[in-house]
C-alpha cells in the first residue's frame, strides 16, 4: 500500500486532549478503510504566519500511514468537513523516515548553527 504523511492544524481553543483525541479519531477512521496509522506526533500549539479562520496559533498533529488512496480520500474529506480543523496537508511519500519528525527533534539535534555575533 503507499506511504502518506499528513499535517493536520486544528483550532487553538481546544484542549490538549481534544486535539489529540482528533488524531485518534482520524486514525480510527483509517483504519476502518483498510489503512493503517504507522506513527502519530502531536506538536503542540504553534504560532502560524498568517491568520486562518481568525485564529492566530493552532494546534499541529503530524501523521505516517500506511493506506490505500480510498482510505485517504476519505479521511480528508472527513477532515474537511470537521469544524475543529482549519487546514490539512498530505504527501504521498516512498519511505517513511526513521526517529522523530524534525519539528520533535532538540535543536542540540538539529545540526550546527552559525553562532551569533
Amino acid at each position: 500500500m503507499p506511504l502518506y504523511e499528513h499535517v493536520m492544524i486544528a483550532r487553538q481553543d481546544l484542549s490538549n486532549s481534544q486535539a489529540e483525541g482528533l488524531i485518534e479519531h482520524f486514525g480510527a477512521v483509517l483504519s476502518d478503510n483498510g489503512g493503517k496509522l504507522v506513527d502519530q506526533e502531536y506538536w503542540g500549539v504553534k504560532t502560524m504566519a498568517y491568520k486562518i479562520n481568525k485564529n492566530r496559533k493552532g494546534h499541529y498533529a503530524f501523521l505516517r500511514t500506511d493506506a490505500p488512496a480510498s482510505a485517504v480520500q476519505e479521511m480528508e474529506r472527513l477532515m474537511r468537513l470537521h469544524d475543529d480543523v482549519m487546514r490539512v496537508l498530505t504527501i504521498k511519500v516512498d519511505e517513511h523516515a526513521e526517529g522523530p519528525s524534525v519539528q520533535m527533534q532538540k535543536r542540540d539535534e538539529r545540526g550546527e548553527r552559525r553562532e551569533r555575533r
